[in-house]
């Protein structure tokens, strides 16, 4: 794997200004919405470094409302190991499941649990939330939403990337994901994630920059960037979510992202379980490289 994209120190930003660390908050002293920028809400996952660190390098203020920029699991980020490139995505909880309340009440602890915990405030506080993300595994980069709130009509507004994954609140199966958290509270919100491309490689970080910069201009906090041609959009809706229960999982052939399959066909086997395309045209997001226990193996969606 080629790495184009290393961690980087991030000492400099772990004061903030908030007193929670390595989060930044800028108020315009103009009414306006309050946008979060969260980056690494997974450790190996570094465009949103590049997105963050251009905001607060670059004095980026918002010209009406509030912008807070954070880093989320800055502690599984440093652990970072190129011999084994996943391990860093947490510490020991997946930080982007672990936002129900049985989770964040709950008795268990972890270093995630207790940075989740710490970030409760931040999330609940913002009317609009980009949460930035890469994949494993190569692909375009892609909107990943529920169905809630504004997050279909600012996804589609703002038309880059053309990609839209849509699920149901709840759907995902293995845990609550921070875009969901408190969202009931913020009915007009957005709480988007988006998926920036391929871990590690440099045009990730290019395209979170352009995707950060787009969501924050779309609120009135940063100007209106240069207009681009308008993309056919391509939606699609989540129907099921393959989760793994057995080290037995296997793909029935080699799978790559978005790959089709007819109704029926045979997607995987788990142990005694077989998962079949439920829908004609049945595209997968996100299939598993090294399929682990308790986590996804994919997504499977139909065109909506």
């Amino acid at each position: 794997m080629q790495y184009e994209l290393l961690p980087q120190d991030l000492s400099a930003y772990r004061a903030g200004n908030t007193g929670i660390p390595y989060v930044h908050r800028f108020e315009s002293g103009k009414p306006g919405p309050h946008v979060l920028v969260n980056a690494l809400t997974h450790g190996n996952e570094f465009c949103g470094v590049e997105a963050a660190r251009h905001l607060l390098d670059n004095s980026v203020r918002p010209r009406i409302g509030t912008l807070t920029v954070s880093f989320a699991n800055v502690e599984a980020y440093e652990s970072f190991d190129p011999e084994k490139p996943a391990a860093s995505r947490m510490v020991v909880h997946n930080l982007n499941r672990i936002w129900g309340a049985d989770m964040l009440d709950g008795s268990l602890d972890s270093p995630d649990l207790r940075r989740a915990r710490e970030l409760r405030p931040v999330v609940a506080a913002a009317d609009h939330v980009l949460d930035i993300h890469s994949t494993l595994r190569k692909t375009g980069p892609f909107w990943a939403y529920p169905r809630q709130g504004t997050n279909e009509k600012v996804a589609h507004a703002l038309g880059f990337p053309p990609v839209h994954m849509v699920y149901t609140p709840g759907q995902l199966g293995t845990g609550v994901a921070l875009v969901e958290y408190e969202a009931h509270k913020h009915p007009g919100s957005a709480r988007l994630v988006v998926e920036c491309g391929q871990h590690f490689e440099r045009e990730s970080g290019e395209t979170a920059k352009r995707v950060t910069l787009s969501f924050l201009a779309y609120f009135g906090l940063v100007d209106a960037l240069v207009a681009r041609p308008a993309e056919p959009q391509r939606p699609y809706e989540v129907v099921s979510v393959m989760v793994v229960k057995t080290p037995a999982f296997r793909f029935a052939r080699p799978v790559e992202p978005l790959d089709v399959f007819a109704a029926g066909e045979l997607i995987a086997t788990d142990g005694d379980i077989e998962h079949r395309a439920p829908v004609d045209g049945c595209t997968i997001f996100m299939p598993a490289r090294e399929p682990i226990v308790g986590r996804e193996a994919g997504w499977l969606t139909r065109p909506a």
